[in-house]
């Protein structure tokens, strides 16, 4: 029986958890508008300061993994052991094994929005994701460990390693933000910090910086391509940005644009890459966070966002995220406190309009007997990218997986069968 919680409808809560819920009525990324992103977490779910203090507890030591300087090639086979919480707060559960040869059943369709819990998630999985090779594989309960974490889980158990967010894109609109500050005022009640915070949120386009993301991985593909050493697949990757004209030609080699294949643990190993770009392809995932992470600055910024920081390369794109360290939004009010990030899984769809593309994402990580159990969502990019008041930054990260893998497909039918 699941443990009764108590709503906390005043407050949102600050954890290492995924946001999901009801999806605010605007979309940034579709209208470009000033209006601010409604919902959170806590308002849509409930949380109680044990749930809060369990997921804190339980996520710690497994972000660490996704910071500068900690390689997911440097953990070991299994990474159980490293990201096993305290006990006394780790209620998460790892899913049951599910049978290979189980179909799932349809998701539960509203809007955008398709719904399921994550062991139906995983017949999916096994039956549209899970080849290696041609064959189909079960879920091993590696894989489900990992996928019991939420969001992250998802991207995770699909891209491999823990999730590094290296080579992240945006789009922010320089002249918007220029003019707007200039042209407009702070609204009722509205302080300064809030104004330009707000601002600056309303110039960043997510639209564009998926648009960015793909284009980059595309260009990485082309470059794959008939590359069978890593010499040749960079000489490959100047010639298709030579050809384009793309800025990020002059990226230097040790940059993390180009040093992404050799970083990549998947690249290294025998049944993935086997040092063979040729057997590689870079896909795409998505991480929404909160911009204003510098202890030691100003506490208005931590509040309501920092204009200049997470700002994307205006040649590239590129979002420096090594001062990203999963910090949440801090409280402007008493018992005030937010969700830190949200995860979403997007792989290689051929999909040409962002519009119909599907992101697949997590509430929480899966605790039947606490928390609650963890559903998967797959979304459309118009109710991914909406975001939260939780959120002021969405990046869109390229990284490698071996094409023997299927877990980025060309095509993703939402809610399927």
């Amino acid at each position: 029986m699941f443990k009764r919680r108590s709503l906390l409808a005043f407050a949102t809560v600050g954890a290492v958890i995924c946001a999901s819920g009801v999806m605010p009525s605007v979309s940034h990324a579709a209208s470009g508008g000033d209006e601010e992103w409604e919902g959170s977490y806590a308002e849509t779910h409930g949380l109680t300061a044990e749930d809060v203090k369990n997921i804190n507890a339980l996520n710690k030591r497994a972000l660490t993994a996704g910071q500068p300087g900690n390689s997911p090639a440097e953990l070991p086979p299994s990474a159980t052991a490293l990201f096993r919480a305290p006990d006394a707060a780790d209620d998460r559960v790892t899913p049951p094994a599910e049978p290979l040869n189980r179909m799932p059943d349809a998701y539960r369709a509203d809007g955008g929005r398709a719904t399921t819990v994550v062991n139906n998630y995983i017949r999916k999985w096994q039956q549209v994701y899970s080849q290696r090779g041609g064959s189909q594989q079960q879920m091993t309960e590696e894989q489900r460990e990992q996928l019991s974490y939420g969001c992250v889980g998802v991207t995770w158990v699909n891209t491999g390693p823990y999730p590094t967010n290296k080579l992240a894109f945006a789009f922010f609109d320089e002249s918007k933000y220029k003019n707007d500050l200039e042209n407009s005022r702070p609204r009722p009640n509205e302080t300064q910090a809030e104004f330009e915070g707000r601002i600056a949120k309303d110039s960043f386009d997510e639209g564009k910086g998926f648009k960015r993301a793909r284009e980059v991985a595309s260009v990485m593909n082309k470059a794959l391509e008939n590359a069978h050493d890593e010499g040749t697949y960079i000489d490959h990757l100047k010639t298709e940005l030579t050809n384009k004209n793309d800025a990020l030609l002059y990226e230097g080699s040790h940059s993390n644009f180009y040093s992404a294949l050799r970083n990549t643990p998947s690249f290294k190993e025998r049944d993935g890459g086997n040092y063979d770009p040729s057997e590689m392809k870079a896909v795409v995932y998505s991480k929404h966070f909160w911009s204003g992470q510098d202890q030691r600055g100003s506490s208005d910024k931590r509040k309501y966002g920092d204009p200049d920081a997470f700002r994307p390369d205006q040649g590239t794109g590129l979002v420096d995220m090594s001062r990203d360290r999963n910090i949440p939004r801090s409280p402007a009010k008493p018992g005030e406190s937010w969700v830190n990030f949200d995860y979403g899984w997007f792989g290689a769809q051929a999909e040409a309009d962002a519009g119909k593309t599907i992101w697949t994402h997590a509430n929480h990580y899966h605790a039947p007997n606490g928390m609650g159990p963890m559903n998967v969502y797959e979304s459309k990019f118009r109710n991914w990218s909406a975001g939260y008041a939780d959120f002021d930054r969405g990046t869109y990260v390229v990284t490698f997986i071996p094409k023997s893998w299927n877990t980025a497909p060309a095509e993703v039918k939402q809610g399927w069968p």
